[in-house]
């Protein structure tokens, strides 16, 4: 065979297997990121299965065995678990935004989504805020409740008093226009000022306002200790009243009533059976987190700064002060303030991290609850402290943590690393539920854990297009180690981000990368069903 014969027949030969290859090739699937070889947990509570999960622009466009795709980013998960992106349904990140814009702590954490406004706390213009949102471009989505506090002061201030039809009907109309906003429903903060003040009518006629619009009723209720079931009942029946979903917040049971949760939950389970939609979260940690005025008489602090310095320095109304605090601890069975940690203290940094009974000493004064009390007066007057509350029994977190309605919460805004001595649940709320409560303890199953993050806030929020692995959803998606994934916070070395997360997408875009955050910042504001474009 001749040189030019032979460069003829190789010639017919490749034409021949490039008519072969490019029907094969046509079939391949494109995708933008390709996350193949790993274990997945859908969020639906399923088991998991083997499978790939493949990502164009912003959407899942596929999952399953996805040998036939092909994509620019593969990144393979080595069996690895692939879920959806975690919702924290109970936040407060108002002011946190511009400081920290990729929302590390959450991030870290496997956090995607998070819902802030709670405990009556939010901004009173809604459509505001998104527009502030969508202008600084957060690492993580963000939803919003219309807090009652904030649209109780507006009307009243911090008056100790009912409104009148005409100021109810003004406070009616900016939870209304919060909705039409985009708010996913209306909060309370129900041992807050100047909410503490409102009766349960009042609470009633703006959650109905908000009913309109098909929000949500959250609420931090009127007690966790010596009134619990008072509190939760009035909780309930504000939703019924307003024929609306509840949402009852941080649920958890301190002093006097510790071991007595299966209760607690029985009046939620009741309400479930009784054809309700209430639902509950939960941290994961046996201490709480607020503010130091949470545990001095709420009329004292009614007015502003100047009447509450003016009740202070009144010797008969600053006995009244003492007497009522010490007959709480009385019925709180407390003997000392030990269990209340200083997180963040302006006008003294060196208290934080230090528990009220220690910083008496150092202010001279004997162990005693009086004295100890004054303590805690002097602070207030010089403009209160965040707290670290070590109030609650741990078989009850666990208890409440088996209830199948119980979503996982931080509790936490936007974390500056190495500010203060903050509640850990800002950093860990997510991997110590993994890791502790799923992992070591077998509390429930990790599937299970994984639905309560995704789909069953997702379901409750009307995030329609998020909390499951599935074609044409969000691409909010986590991979993580079940074995490695560590909550690294404590309560005494607070700033250390989770460990394990090792791949987060948010919004189709790869916002951890390998571990490390990527400085993406493609989160979304996330609408109420009663928005109004």
């Amino acid at each position: 065979m001749t040189s030019a014969s032979n460069k003829i027949s190789i010639l017919k030969c490749l034409s021949v297997s490039l008519l072969l290859i490019s029907p094969l090739c046509s079939l391949a699937q494109r995708a933008d990121i390709l996350i193949k070889n790993g274990r997945i947990i859908d969020g639906a509570g399923n088991p998991w299965f083997y499978g790939d999960v493949a990502v164009k622009k912003n959407k899942i466009i596929a999952v399953g065995n996805l040998e036939n795709y092909r994509a620019k980013k593969i990144i393979d998960a080595h069996k690895k678990i692939i879920a959806p992106g975690f919702i924290d349904v109970h936040t407060h990140i108002e002011g946190d935004e511009k400081v920290t814009p990729t929302a590390n702590n959450f991030i870290y954490d496997g956090v995607t989504t998070v819902i802030t406004g709670n405990c009556g706390s939010s901004n009173v213009d809604i459509k505001k805020y998104f527009k502030r949102l969508d202008s600084i471009k957060l690492s993580i989505n963000v939803a919003s409740f219309i807090g009652h506090n904030d649209v109780r002061e507006a009307v009243l201030g911090t008056e100790n008093r009912a409104p009148n039809a005409e100021e109810l009907h003004r406070m009616e109309g900016i939870v209304e226009k919060a909705m039409k906003d985009g708010a996913v429903g209306f909060s309370t903060g129900l041992i807050y000022i100047p909410g503490t003040y409102a009766k349960t009518d009042e609470v009633a006629a703006l959650a109905k306002a908000a009913s309109k619009y098909h929000g949500i009723y959250t609420s931090h209720i009127r007690s966790e200790s010596q009134q619990v079931f008072a509190a939760i009942n009035e909780a309930i029946d504000i939703g019924k009243q307003a024929n609306m979903p509840v949402e009852i917040s941080h649920f958890k049971i301190g002093k006097p009533y510790w071991g007595k949760s299966d209760s607690t939950l029985g009046l939620v389970k009741q309400a479930r059976k009784d054809g309700f939609d209430v639902t509950i979260d939960q941290y994961p940690y046996t201490a709480s987190s607020t503010s130091l005025s949470s545990i001095v008489p709420s009329w004292v602090l009614a007015d502003g700064r100047d009447s509450i310095k003016a009740r202070l320095s009144n010797p008969v109304v600053h006995k009244k002060i003492v007497d009522e605090m010490i007959d709480d601890m009385t019925k709180r069975q407390r003997d000392d303030f030990s269990y209340a940690v200083v997180a963040s203290y302006s006008a003294d940094p060196s208290f934080n991290g230090k528990n009220i009974s220690e910083i008496n000493l150092i202010k001279g004064r004997s162990q005693s609850i009086p004295n100890e009390i004054e303590t805690i007066l002097d602070m207030t007057a010089k403009g209160g402290a965040s707290m670290v509350f070590h109030s609650m029994d741990e078989a009850d977190v666990q208890n409440i943590m088996k209830y199948p309605f119980t979503m996982i919460a931080s509790d936490s805004g936007i974390r500056e690393f190495g500010k203060g001595v903050p509640h850990p649940r800002g950093y860990g709320s997510n991997a110590r539920v993994l890791s502790d409560y799923v992992r070591d303890k077998h509390v429930i199953t990790l599937e299970d854990a994984i639905r309560r993050m995704t789909s069953l806030p997702a379901q409750k929020f009307g995030f329609s297009d998020r909390g499951l692995l599935r074609k044409g959803m969000a691409a909010d998606i986590v991979v993580f180690d079940p074995e490695t994934v560590n909550d690294e916070s404590t309560y005494q070395k607070p700033h250390a981000y989770s460990s394990g997360f090792e791949y987060v997408l948010v919004n189709g875009k790869l916002t951890v990368d390998n571990f490390k955050h990527t400085g993406v910042r493609n989160g979304n504001v996330l609408y109420g069903s009663g928005h109004s474009k």
